[in-house]
């Protein structure tokens, strides 16, 4: 057994990671693109909350979001749209490691994203890969998607 192996680095369940103040992540002036091409951001290390700011101007546009690109593409309904005037416009206390967008028409949709990161690694938040075929959960044959974020495509675990 190492020497060190008592320490730990913290995990999604870490209370004390989540009562401070969050490390500020800021990056202006994204853009979503149109036509149902996608844009990631991925988080150096998990979120306590993060913000998404429209610069649209036109409360008719949308921006679709997700957590995952199988929940962006509404494979079960895992996303949510935001519009210039949506109450959905403030921060949402999530811990995610990467958020998903899309414009919802042609056109890039532009906006600001900002957040507070907490001292977690991004990779804390790894998903296995869960697929019927080999007995394990996958309702309405959708896969889990594995990877460094919960998927979106069956829920948010």
């Amino acid at each position: 057994m190492p020497a060190d192996s008592w320490k730990l680095a913290p995990g999604l369940h870490n209370v004390g990671s989540y009562q401070v103040s969050g490390q500020p992540f800021i990056t202006g002036a994204c853009s979503a693109p149109g036509s149902g091409s996608t844009l990631v951001v991925r988080f150096p290390q998990v979120t306590k909350w993060f913000q998404v700011s429209p610069l649209s101007a036109s409360s008719l546009r949308g921006l679709r979001v997700a957590f995952s690109e199988n929940g962006l593409y509404g494979k079960g309904g895992y996303n949510f749209q935001i519009h210039a005037s949506s109450s959905l416009c403030r921060p949402l206390d999530l811990k995610v490691s990467e958020v998903w967008f899309m414009s919802e028409d042609s056109d890039p949709y532009t906006f600001d994203l900002v957040a507070g990161m907490t001292g977690i690694p991004a990779g804390r938040t790894n998903t296995a890969t869960q697929d019927s075929a080999d007995g394990n959960w996958s309702p309405d044959g959708v896969t889990e998607a594995g990877g460094p974020n919960w998927s979106g495509s069956i829920g948010v675990g």
